[in-house]
């Protein structure tokens, strides 16, 4: 299947490290035009080079998805050289872990500023420029957690919650311009936000039982569902939340399959 992304501008939030930077490495490796953000610019310092190498046009600005005018200021940007938006994807995001009775007001309105807030901002600084166009792919990074939260991530959980909610709201709004909107549900992908690789392992063993496919994820698997999202294979795709985590929680118990594979 030919993904055929050669020309489109894709615009990542978060994308100084981690599954958002890999998301951006991937689209480049479709030679689209893609432009990087992020709150810590240097974090950003990978982007030309990988860009050279790739042989095309992109453009790396630091934003921070909490202002308003930080957001509007880096899509006139994108406006002002390419002309347009075709992808955009709605990366960036923080933990903030903590039971209800400990967490604290500034936690939980930062989780929300960030992960949903944020989201909000860049989707309506870009609707314009796609409704214009009659086209265009948002693509919401959501998590398990909207799905089967953990003790301890309420504010997290339910920021994720709040993304699939707003991004079911916003594919019925926008179906008349042919502009789909869908989210995206990573599992256990090591990064440096979760550290599950550093955890002991005893915690890491427990993790990996509660999985189908018992290995940790990899940001390139969650990129490859993002660009299918982002292409015109996926035109017929929209308002829906798709899980890519290996199968947790699947089913019950799914370390007893390994269990009985291994005494075969």
């Amino acid at each position: 299947m030919q993904l055929d992304l050669i020309g489109h501008v894709a615009l990542i939030t978060g994308a100084g490290r981690g599954i958002g930077r890999t998301i951006a490495e991937r689209l480049l490796e479709e030679r689209a035009r893609v432009v990087v953000l992020d709150v810590d610019e240097a974090g950003l310092a990978w982007f030309e080079p990988a860009r050279a190498a790739a042989g095309t046009d992109g453009l790396a600005l630091a934003c921070d998805v909490t202002s308003t005018e930080s957001v509007r200021a880096a899509v006139a940007a994108v406006l002002d050289r390419f002309g347009r938006v075709d992808v955009l994807v709605n990366n960036a995001g923080i933990l903030g872990e903590g039971l209800v009775e400990e967490t604290d007001d500034a936690t939980w309105n930062r989780v929300f500023d960030v992960n949903v807030t944020g989201t909000f901002r860049i989707c309506q600084a870009v609707l314009p420029a796609m409704k214009e166009q009659r086209s265009g792919r948002i693509i919401n990074a959501a998590s398990f957690a909207a799905i089967v939260p953990s003790v301890g991530s309420a504010a997290y959980a339910a920021s994720k919650a709040a993304v699939v909610q707003f991004t079911r709201v916003l594919a019925g709004e926008l179906g008349p311009w042919d502009v789909t909107v869908n989210a995206y549900a990573p599992g256990m992908v090591p990064t440096e936000l979760n550290g599950f690789t550093e955890k002991e392992q005893a915690v890491q063993d427990r993790l990996l039982d509660t999985l189908t496919l018992r290995r940790w994820g990899r940001g390139e698997e969650v990129a490859d569902l993002v660009c299918f999202l982002a292409s015109d294979a996926a035109g017929y795709i929209t308002g829906t939340l798709v899980d890519v985590s290996g199968g947790k929680l699947a089913t019950q118990l799914p370390q007893r399959a390994y269990e009985i594979a291994g005494g075969r």
